[in-house]
């Protein structure tokens, strides 16, 4: 909380010494004439670049929430604090930070929910009309999948160990991983991913490529993993290419690898 609190205030105070500088057109000419030749003007104009990308994007992820901060009064307070007149002393100012951070919280909170429901809905539906489409087979967990390649090695069985190239997207056809971007492929139990890999690569002979349309509940949920939001239906595109040994002992559960 204090960190947040310092950096909103420090990039307040540059937001508004850059304002000042642009009412100045003598000290405007000035700013454009430095050259940073120096280590030292270098790590000066660095700090100021640094806060400055923390504001503008502090500044944008607030506006998304609906909370629009006033330039003018974020200035004046600078201003005011700078000649020993802020109209708020050091207890108030604490105060209504902490309250804007626990809004921020909140509406944050309520966005994450919204989009978690948002994407169950759109998920459902897409899956719905995916399972229409020829060469598209359900399982009866609901996973979907479709041949692209057939192999003739073997199939393996939840625990052995597989490596296999993937490309995994959502359904708006963002990418999220990619062992071929890699260009390495992926070698894991196969019964420490998500259901939705544990039970479809079963389904795969070594040599094929298949592509899964993976419901929510067989990936990862309710959880929010930033480049998988809650709630999201996954799109893999699966080449196994080997499987590598069995285990003695395996456990099927849920990972984070993909």
């Amino acid at each position: 909380m204090k960190h947040t609190i310092k950096l909103s205030l420090v990039a307040a105070s540059v937001l508004a010494l850059a304002a000042c500088n642009q009412k100045a057109e003598e000290k405007t000419a000035q700013v454009a004439e430095v050259k940073l030749e120096t280590e030292v003007q270098q790590q000066a104009y660095g700090i100021g670049a640094s806060v400055g990308n923390f504001l503008q994007k502090d500044m944008a992820d607030k506006k998304e929430l609906g909370i629009e901060l006033d330039q003018a009064l974020i200035m004046r307070g600078f201003k005011d604090a700078l000649d020993g007149n802020a109209k708020l002393d050091e207890a108030k100012i604490r105060e209504v930070l902490t309250a804007l951070d626990s809004s921020v919280r909140e509406k944050q909170a309520a966005k994450a929910q919204a989009d978690a429901e948002k994407n169950k809905v759109e998920g459902a539906e897409y899956l719905a009309e995916n399972a229409k489409k020829d060469g598209v087979n359900v399982t009866d967990s609901g996973l979907q999948y479709e041949v692209l390649s057939e192999g003739e090695g073997k199939k393996p069985v939840a625990t052995d160990i597989v490596k296999v190239h993937y490309k995994g997207t959502l359904l708006d056809g963002s990418e999220f991983d990619s062992s071929y971007a890699r260009n390495q492929p992926a070698t894991f139990p196969l019964n420490q991913v998500i259901a939705g890999w544990t039970e479809g690569l079963q389904l795969m002979a070594v040599g094929s490529k298949y592509k899964f349309t993976i419901p929510s509940e067989l990936g990862y949920g309710e959880r929010n993993l930033g480049k998988i939001p809650a709630n999201s239906t996954l799109v893999f595109e699966v080449e196994l290419l080997e499987i590598q040994e069995e285990k003695e002992h395996g456990h099927d559960h849920a990972h984070d690898s993909e």
